[in-house]
């Protein structure tokens, strides 16, 4: 089985990164579903989206968790049974999932595509990047802030909260690997940690919530 990767961000906070290279028959061996991801699983038209489902199936037991461990809320937050944090994505080949004992979590993987760059002023000002000459690097820069802002999202979990407006990346360099960021919605205001890295022409941003922010 491909995992592909485990990152150890601290000692309380894990990441586990798949790669979907498996059948589905191979990915549902050794799996005890619930009936209700059952019922999701069959309801999927996209083979790939069952297949990404069953791998992290397989990556929640890398973390030590079944299915049954897994819960969602009202606005589709996953959750752990034992009061751990979690997020999930999936992106073309690979899925992942952050697992944090003590502070809140998210993480994100996008495949690079030049589709971003013409969509690119929905999620962030898109004057900020005129110095950037080069299509790649534009590319890469524009992905990890999608990325950045989506794992604030999934941890802030809130409807109505827009990435445009309410979600703030602070500047970065693709050789750091690391940036802030910060939500300010209605008044009230949050910062994050967020690291990235890049592989196979894919980008995975995660991001940690600071306390007392």
């Amino acid at each position: 089985m491909p995992l592909y990767q485990t990152i150890s961000v601290s000692e309380s906070t894990l990441i586990y990164i798949w790669k979907v290279e498996e059948t589905e028959s191979q990915l549902a061996e050794n799996i005890n579903l619930t009936e209700n991801s059952r019922s999701r699983v069959s309801g999927m038209r996209s083979e790939i989206h069952r297949r990404g489902y069953l791998s992290i199936r397989h990556l929640l037991a890398e973390a030590g968790y079944t299915d049954k461990d897994l819960f969602y809320d009202d606005v589709g937050k996953p959750h752990l049974n034992d009061g751990s944090y979690i997020s999930i994505t999936h992106s073309g080949i690979f899925t992942a999932i952050i697992v944090g004992v003590e502070k809140e979590v998210g993480i994100d993987i996008e495949k690079q595509r030049k589709k971003i760059i013409p969509i690119a002023h929905k999620f962030t000002p898109i004057e900020a990047y005129s110095a950037i000459d080069n299509a790649e690097a534009l590319i890469r820069k524009l992905t990890v802030v999608w990325g950045a802002k989506e794992s604030l999202y999934k941890i802030y979990a809130t409807k109505g909260l827009s990435f445009l407006n309410h979600i703030y990346i602070h500047d970065f360099t693709l050789d750091t690997l690391a940036t802030t960021g910060k939500i300010i919605f209605y008044g009230r205001r949050s910062g994050y940690d967020i690291n990235f890295l890049e592989f196979e022409g894919y980008t995975c941003v995660y991001a940690i919530k600071r306390p007392y922010e």
